[in-house]
């Protein structure tokens, strides 16, 4: 017997180890076949590079925005909304009144948002622009409108056009309206004077 070769088991033939050989060959060659399909399903499962940027931090520079300016940038898929707010603008939200939640008590907003001007400065209003009724975008409507779904006293603010819920110029909501809540308020920093990280929280307190 070729001493090379392994001894047979019990009740195998002398052509048996060779089959033997040929048959753990093959049975190695189907499992890295297996493995390779397996791989790019596995891989598949890996988020891909725009679902990494969906939930990404959004840096933005706001030094060219100008007073009573609204600008919209994107933030995980959801339009957010800049506005720089003129001196008039921030004493209208003093004079607003019948709001469903003035002092924000309702955690829409990280807690340095929760003032009078729901922002971290004052004049820079940072929300999402999303109704918080059923999702629609409202628009902005000045003070003075010719609108009529607006009160007479209206001091300008944000107006759903799919169900008629108002917010005042901090976004927050007036009372027996659809919308159930103030304007959502993201995580945000700034990083220099007119730099905005939306995302993610700052230390800086209002």
């Amino acid at each position: 017997m070729n001493p090379a070769l392994p001894l047979p088991l019990s009740g195998e033939t002398p052509a048996d180890p060779e089959r033997r050989t040929w048959l753990l060959a093959s049975t190695g060659m189907g499992c890295a076949g297996a493995a390779a399909v397996a791989w790019p399903l596995v891989s598949s499962f890996a988020p891909s590079e725009r679902a990494k940027a969906l939930g990404a931090s959004v840096e933005v520079d706001i030094s060219d925005l100008a007073p009573g300016e609204l600008r919209t940038v994107e933030w995980r898929g959801q339009p957010v909304w800049l506005l720089r707010r003129t001196p008039e603008m921030l004493a209208s939200l003093n004079a607003t009144a019948d709001l469903a939640d003035p002092d924000s008590a309702v955690p829409q907003q990280p807690e340095y948002a929760r003032n009078t001007h729901r922002s971290i400065q004052p004049e820079v209003l940072v929300t999402v622009g999303i109704c918080t009724h059923l999702g629609c975008s409202p628009v902005t409507l000045p003070q003075g409108t010719a609108n009529t779904s607006v009160p007479a006293n209206w001091q300008g603010g944000f107006f759903c056009p799919c169900h008629g819920s108002t917010f005042d110029l901090a976004g927050r909501v007036f009372k027996n309206k659809p919308a159930p809540t103030n304007l959502v308020v993201p995580p945000h920093k700034y990083l220099a004077a007119t730099t905005l990280l939306i995302g993610e929280d700052g230390e800086r307190k209002a």
